[in-house]
Parts: C-alpha cells; sequence; structure tokens
C-alpha cells in the first residue's frame, strides 16, 4: 500500500510540474544582469527583454545587480527556484572567468543552459589623446615607460586580457579596478585611464563619436560589424586575443518543457532582421542557429572552459 502510494504521489507530483510547464509563463520574468547598466551585457539584455516580451505574453524585467565580476548575481540565480522566472544573461566573465573568484556555485551543474545569443568581439580601446593610435605604437609606448599607461581590470576577461597582453609584448600595465564597463567607459572618455578591453556594444558608439580610439580588435579575423578595425595579429601581437559572448541560463532543475519556451522566444527575436541590424551596429555577431540551443550554449561553454581554465590557472589570476 505505502508502495502504491509513493508512486500516486510521484504521478502526481509529475502531473503538476507538467501542468507548471505548460502554462509558463504565468507571471512576469526576471532577467538578471550581474553587471551595472551601461555596459555591453546590460544593452544587449534589455534588446532582448524588449522583444521577448509580447512573444511570451509577460513583461520580462531587468534588474542589474554588480559585484566581484557578476558572480553575486549569477549566485542568485543558482540559488533560485528553478522555475523559469528568474534567468541571467552571462557571458564568459561570469560563466567561465569567475573561478577566479571563491564561489558557492558549480559554473557547469547549477545551471540549465538556454541558449547563446551572440558571439562579440573584443576591442582594445584606449583615450582619445594617448600617445599611441595603433598597437605597435602602443607596445612601442609601453616598452619606453614600463608600468605608466593604466589598464581597466572591470572583469576577469579584462584581467586576463591584460596579463595576455603583458606576456605576448614582454610590457608592463598598471592594472585599475573597477565594478563595471559602465562606469569604466565613463573614466576612459574623460581621459581619467588608458586603456579597456571590452565588447563592443559598449565601446564603439563611443569610437564613432571620436570620444576614444580602437586600438585594435582581439578576434582571428575582422569583424563584418566593425570591418575597419585592425585585428591585434594584424598589429604584431597574434596572441592577443580574446573571446567575448552572451548567452541565457536558468537554474539547474528548470523544466525543458520551460526551458525551450524560454530557447524559442530567444530565438525568434534573433530572427529579426531589425535585431540582427541592431546587433551588428553595436558590435554584436547573432550566435549561428546551432549555438543558439541549449545543447549548443552547453558544448559552447564545455569548449571555452577547456580553453581558458587552464590558461587563468597558470596565470595564477586572483580575484582583487
Amino acid at each position: 500500500m505505502r508502495k502504491l502510494i509513493g508512486v500516486v504521489a510521484l504521478a502526481m507530483m509529475a502531473g503538476l510540474a507538467g501542468a507548471q510547464a505548460q502554462s509558463f509563463p504565468s507571471r512576469q520574468i526576471t532577467l538578471v544582469v550581474p553587471f551595472p547598466p551601461g555596459g555591453s551585457t546590460d544593452v544587449a539584455a534589455r534588446i532582448m527583454a524588449e522583444k521577448m516580451r509580447p512573444i511570451l505574453g509577460q513583461p520580462v524585467i531587468v534588474e542589474n545587480q554588480g559585484g566581484a565580476g557578476g558572480s553575486i548575481a549569477v549566485g542568485r540565480v543558482a540559488r533560485s527556484a528553478p522555475d523559469g522566472y528568474t534567468i541571467d544573461i552571462g557571458q564568459w566573465d561570469t560563466h567561465v572567468g569567475s573561478i577566479i573568484y571563491n564561489l558557492n556555485y558549480d559554473l557547469q551543474k547549477d545551471f540549465e543552459p538556454i541558449g547563446l545569443i551572440s558571439v562579440n568581439p573584443q576591442l582594445l580601446v584606449a583615450k582619445k589623446n594617448l600617445a599611441a593610435n595603433t598597437l605597435p605604437e602602443l607596445v612601442a609606448l609601453m616598452k619606453k615607460e614600463p608600468g605608466k599607461v593604466t589598464f581597466v581590470n572591470q572583469n576577469a576577461a579584462a584581467n586576463v586580457s591584460g596579463i595576455l597582453l603583458q606576456r605576448e609584448t614582454q610590457t608592463e600595465v598598471t592594472f585599475i579596478p573597477y565594478r563595471g564597463a559602465g562606469p569604466a567607459m565613463t573614466d576612459l572618455v574623460s581621459g581619467h585611464v588608458d586603456l579597456l578591453v571590452v565588447q563592443g556594444a559598449v565601446s564603439l558608439p563611443q569610437v564613432r563619436a571620436g570620444a576614444i580610439k580602437a586600438i585594435a580588435n582581439l578576434s582571428p579575423q575582422r569583424s563584418q560589424s566593425m570591418p575597419d578595425i585592425p585585428t591585434s595579429a594584424e598589429g604584431g601581437v597574434p596572441g592577443f586575443l580574446m573571446s567575448g559572448w552572451f548567452g541565457f541560463w536558468a537554474p539547474k532543475g528548470t523544466p525543458k518543457e520551460i526551458v525551450a519556451t524560454l530557447n524559442k522566444a530567444m530565438r525568434e527575436v534573433l530572427a529579426d532582421p531589425a535585431i540582427k541590424a541592431k546587433f551588428a551596429e553595436l558590435g554584436l555577431d547573432v550566435a549561428s542557429p546551432e549555438q543558439q540551443t541549449p545543447d549548443g550554449l552547453a558544448a559552447f561553454q564545455k569548449a571555452e572552459i577547456e580553453k581558458w581554465w587552464p590558461i587563468i590557472k597558470a596565470a595564477g589570476v586572483k580575484a582583487e
């Protein structure tokens, strides 16, 4: 009898979970941005949230929560109820590079991937009056005055980028910590810092306005969205590479039906030609259809972890 009752209870729970998944969403969804407003992550999140709202039939509210390279906000998502109502927009810094922090969650086990949104060229940009306009000129300047050039350290990707730049050019920079790309960009425009590695979504408008200047694209090849900016390899430093991307994640245990609903809405937005054009304007390349799936994001993250974790550990990168 007890066994029968247990079977019935499990069946009822499964039925309840199925009903919840079928009625999803029935209230607003919170999209957590793990950085302050104004950065590239925030820009992409707000575009996606606005366009997903009519598809899902419920508001998608963006909440910014900075600190500890985004790990605080991502930890909040990991501990949220696995019901699809709290998700995050993550990237290299939060779902690969955050191993530099003392995390109380597992990057590989505590999340359900929803889909890869975009692959984003990272730019090395400089204040407009820096005495260098190209990567060779910058390297010459840093060798002439070791440690004088300041390099913004707003997240793990920036930290590793600065270490790579020093290693690949045998130079030295002075790292300046910031809580996010938005505040860092403000100070770069004001001329308070010299160099910043950031995604095109936040830097291209300032580059095009002449407020700052682009030194190099840290991708293996030039981007279609910014074809006039030379790569680091063209500047004589082929090993100075850093990837950028955005993806959606839900807490571990979120039902597959709910993940599928969120993924469908995401893919519908990304298929819109107007959104593709907007992303290109911001320096974001929409991910391939294969990468936009949950399995595609899972495989992409796995490859990134296998590539970068050994580099981070060998360099001894630690949170500041």
